[in-house]
């Protein structure tokens, strides 16, 4: 029998407080198990750096120190953009330490959806590392706030331009405030903490403002009901500008004094080697991804690990129990979303039901199915859209960042409108079905239209464009169809449009398909109606670039 880490006993209530104080703020959180597991290991990086919390809290407890020095006060946002190490863990951290809002973007951004994330946050300091700076700097004019950026990394100096538009400065080479500077800068529940860019529909993302006392909520609330304990390991894929990632595995392990391994990336057929390799108790993945782990050949070796659960959203029905029976591990589905935190959740000490995503924690939520078009209930069995309301105050988010009229259309009739349908059974198990709104997922990423939009119409030759995800094969997952109306007298070169997005969007907004129309279809009052898009891809001339052999790393400049 294989060695289990970390408990196998029911899942633990979490108890509600009689108020938030602030042990419910990240820095509590830090601190607390800084003083209970100091000399115990923290932080891995898969090939690099380990350290122990006595380690992490000297290094992000400096970084805070310089930031201040830098000016960084409390709820300043701080633009974070590092890859899956230890240094994006820390700038995360450091920015809370000083009560300042972090605001990590994913790595990938480029263009407008950069320029996006960088302008509506206002935020004027920048953590990054050097790969980066090419990409950022082809958008200075652009970046209107923007002052100071802060390499992370020993960059040398002889390549930076003369001519930027911000100060650039290396980590190494800053001077830190004295100690006593973060004495009077503690958060409290009702501070922002992170803002987070979650997809829009047909707008451009929206920023999450998340407070303390959620993502305190959020990574306590992950630790009670994953049983997760001190001599856990928990190995995480997910980047620093997922709540999966950052409050619901980093946080969530820190909290109990366990050990956290990132790995940079997510590969299939390395995935289970490294679990083992780390001798990893628990880890978390989204359905797609368990799809591809599923689909790596047998191996008489796919049970030998420690691994005791695996949090996920969903667990893909199509392969639930023959995963659990395959890899003799147990699957936890969970159902959440950034604005709220997440509020369903499986219990693995029951039988598995294929497709539910457990029951509410009516402790801390205020659950209901309704009909979407009056809000009143459902009864059970009956698919509706899910809405949440707290119990508790600061425990869900504060509002999109400067876009008021969105907070103001998610919360109506004093429940927030979460665009997700499904329906409750007659024993109180929730089971998602679909989305609601239109909104594009794709491989654990949630995707704005919009963003993509904006893209293709900066292209001279398009006139019109319409982006939307279609079904990927992989269960509540995405590919992306993008329907284009040229001007006139223009042809669609797929290959050297594709090579133009490559330039302006992340590689995981860049569509699958292309579909040249020769009008899109509107209301009568212009409004595009993008439902009608579905049956597009029952048209022959759609254009598929995994089928025409075209590789977005063949594209790039």
């Amino acid at each position: 029998m294989k060695e289990q880490g970390g408990s196998t006993a029911g899942t633990a209530a979490l108890a509600v407080p009689d108020k938030l104080d602030s042990a419910w703020t990240v820095p509590g959180i830090l601190k607390d198990s800084v003083r209970r597991y100091g000399s115990r290991p923290s932080l891995e990086v898969v090939g690099g750096v380990s350290e122990t919390y006595d380690q992490t809290w000297e290094n992000v407890s400096y970084l805070a120190r310089c930031l201040f020095q830098q000016g960084v006060r409390p709820q300043q946002r701080v633009l974070i953009m590092l890859a899956n190490t230890h240094l994006a863990v820390h700038g995360w951290l450091a920015v809370n330490l000083i009560n300042a809002v972090d605001v990590s973007i994913n790595t990938g951004y480029k263009g407008q959806s950069l320029e996006h994330a960088a302008n509506l946050s206002a935020a004027q300091i920048l953590m990054t590392t050097s790969d980066h700076l090419p990409v950022i700097l082809r958008s200075q004019s652009r970046l209107a706030h923007l002052r100071t950026i802060v390499l992370m990394d020993d960059a040398d100096q002889a390549d930076w331009p003369a001519d930027a538009s911000f100060s650039i400065l290396r980590f190494r080479d800053l001077e830190a405030a004295p100690p006593d500077c973060l004495v009077a800068q503690a958060a409290m529940p009702w501070d922002i903490g992170s803002v987070i860019y979650t997809s829009g529909t047909s707008g451009p993302a929206k920023g999450v403002m998340m407070p303390h006392g959620q993502i305190a909520l959020l990574s306590r609330l992950s630790a009670a009901k994953t049983s997760l304990q001190a001599d856990d390991i928990f190995f995480s894929f997910y980047p620093m500008y997922h709540m999966a990632g950052k409050f619901m595995s980093v946080l969530a392990t820190l909290s109990v004094g366990g050990r956290i391994v990132l790995d940079t990336g997510f590969t299939p057929g390395e995935w289970l080697n490294r679990i083992r390799a780390y001798g990893a108790t628990i880890t978390a993945a989204h359905g797609p991804m368990l799809e591809m782990v599923y689909a790596q050949p047998p191996s008489d070796s796919d049970k030998d690990h420690r691994l005791r659960l695996i949090r996920t959203a969903p667990f893909p029905k199509r392969i639930a129990a023959a995963f659990e029976a395959r890899f003799g591990v147990r699957g936890q589905e969970v159902w959440g979303m950034t604005e709220t935190g997440v509020a369903c959740w499986v219990d693995p000490n029951e039988p598995l039901r294929v497709g539910c995503c457990g029951r509410v924690d009516e402790s801390w939520f205020d659950f209901a199915v309704v009909d979407p078009a009056t809000d009143m209930k459902l009864p059970a069995g009956t698919v509706g859209e899910f809405l949440l309301r707290p119990k508790v105050p600061w425990t869900m988010m504060q509002g999109y960042l400067g876009m008021p009229e969105k907070t103001l259309e998610a919360w109506r009739n004093f429940w927030f409108h979460t665009g997700d349908c499904g329906y409750v059974d007659a024993d109180g198990y929730v089971y998602f079905v679909d989305r609601a709104k239109e909104r594009i997922r794709r491989r654990a990423e949630n995707i704005s239209a919009g963003d993509i939009e904006a893209a293709a119409l900066a292209h001279p030759l398009v006139k019109e464009a319409a982006a939307l995800g279609v079904p990927s094969g992989f269960e509540g997952d995405d590919d992306i169809l993008l329907c284009l109306v040229m001007q006139p007298g223009s042809e669609l070169d797929h290959v050297g449009f594709l090579r133009f997005l490559v330039g302006e969007l992340p590689h995981f907004m860049v569509p699958r398909y292309l579909c040249r129309m020769a009008v899109l279809p509107r209301t009568a009052t212009g409004k595009l109606q993008r439902a009608m898009l579905k049956d597009v891809m029952a048209q022959p001339d759609v254009w598929d670039r995994k089928r025409a052999e075209v590789a977005l790393r063949d594209l790039t400049a």
